[in-house]
């Protein structure tokens, strides 16, 4: 803005939106200091650039309460996890399943974690079953975002909720 615009000539605009034609940097500064107002780069690659005559301290607050609002809509996706185990019984995978369930509605992304303790690593095949029995518990409200895998003593998988829209 101002001084800091290194170009010579400038497409003006001024405050009231009006064009002004091509004009050079002083003139713009000249022109924009009668109304102190401040003389802003709007599409600095342009040819020549585009500048407008606006106050700069009104229209970074502006901007400011744009992005603020903006952030407010926004919806933050937690990951929540849900660990499991190989020998998992039915009623504790059902309780398992219902918070993923719930979680998943309430717009977040689950983790289903199995950890594997001791000699079980080498059945991996088991966790795998109970992991892929739970994606399939889980695919009316949810898809699979990352298949099971191993990392280190565990395997996992994320599902994600589904967008209906």
């Amino acid at each position: 803005m101002n001084e800091g615009i290194r170009a010579r000539e400038l497409r003006l605009i001024d405050q009231n939106g009006d064009q002004l034609g091509i004009k050079t940097k002083n003139e713009a500064l000249e022109i924009a200091s009668r109304v102190n107002l401040d003389v802003v780069l709007v599409a600095p690659n342009a040819k020549p650039p585009v500048a407008r005559i606006m106050d700069y301290g009104k229209f970074k607050f502006e901007q400011q309460k744009k992005d603020k609002e903006a952030r407010k809509n926004q919806k933050t996706i937690n990951l929540k996890e849900v660990r499991l185990s190989p020998t998992i019984d039915e009623h504790d995978f059902n309780t398992k399943l219902r918070n993923a369930i719930k979680f998943l509605e309430k717009g977040d992304k689950v983790k289903a974690s199995i950890r594997f303790k001791g000699r079980a690593i080498t059945h991996k095949e088991i966790g795998q079953r109970v992991l892929d029995r739970f994606s399939v518990a889980c695919k009316d409200v949810a898809t699979v975002e990352s298949h099971p895998k191993m990392d280190g003593r565990s395997m996992f998988l994320v599902l994600a909720p589904k967008n209906d829209k």
